[in-house]
């Protein structure tokens, strides 16, 4: 029975794949056509410079804290 269940599965998602590859092109036209990319990408690119400049605080105010215990022992 999970062979049975495992085949079909398979023979289901090949039949499919076409239409996914299809919907997936399209969508990827439809975000160039529309501008809508280049929105995509400069939101992607904001969030990991943020995250890049808050782990460089983060690195500062630690080695700053290291000092610290340093200089107090």
């Amino acid at each position: 029975m999970l062979i049975a269940k495992k085949k079909a599965l398979s023979t289901l998602s090949l039949l499919l794949l076409p239409f996914t590859l299809l919907l997936a092109q399209q969508d990827t036209d439809f975000m160039r056509s529309m501008g809508k990319m280049y929105v995509v990408v400069a939101v992607i690119l904001a969030i990991f410079i943020g995250i890049i400049i808050y782990l460089i605080r983060l690195d500062r105010k630690l080695t700053k804290l290291e000092d610290q215990i340093k200089n107090h022992e």
